[in-house]
């Protein structure tokens, strides 16, 4: 059985789907579960019930909007595709909070530096938004780029991070 839950944060209404051990399947900035169903890998999906609370997946995001920005770093995050897309989600992982890099850097970091469309790729599949932090990837002119949760979301999101910072 899968969990879901709902919280306030400053930037919106945000969900977050956990299996079994606490694990994030799917985040976003929606009120509708049955938003963030399909992006979980198939083998991943079980029936849904609702919690009023996540324990730690959801006090790491209100720590994380209070400022603690490494409150989602011991949070276990499981998403399953290709060898590539796993190793470019703990990757982007590892790219520190207020440092955006650019999807051409991304690539490079992700130890594929010719496959910018492969990094962009990664973003884009990215079921855990938040917590595999594709918001910190930007276009190499510095423009935003794409976010499945909209443009506002992950300039709030950077503009919270680059304060915190």
């Amino acid at each position: 059985m899968l969990s879901w839950s709902t919280t306030h944060t400053p930037v919106g209404p945000f969900t977050a789907v956990v299996n079994d051990t606490g694990a994030v399947l799917a985040t976003g900035w929606t009120t509708d579960p049955d938003e963030l169903v399909p992006l979980i890998s198939p083998g991943l999906r079980q029936p849904l019930q609702h919690r009023q609370d996540l324990g730690p997946v959801t006090e790491a995001v209100h720590r994380y909007f209070a400022g603690e920005l490494d409150a989602l770093d011991g949070i276990q995050v499981e998403q399953r595709a290709s060898d590539f897309l796993e190793h470019a989600w703990r990757v982007l992982r590892k790219v520190p909070p207020g440092e955006p890099v650019s999807y051409t850097e991304y690539a490079h970091l992700a130890g594929r530096p010719k496959a910018v469309r492969a990094a962009a790729t990664a973003c884009a599949r990215n079921a855990a938004a938040l917590f595999v932090p594709c918001h910190r990837v930007v276009r190499s002119d510095g423009t935003l780029g794409g976010f499945r949760w909209g443009l506002e979301v992950k300039q709030q999101l950077l503009d919270h991070e680059r304060r915190a910072a």
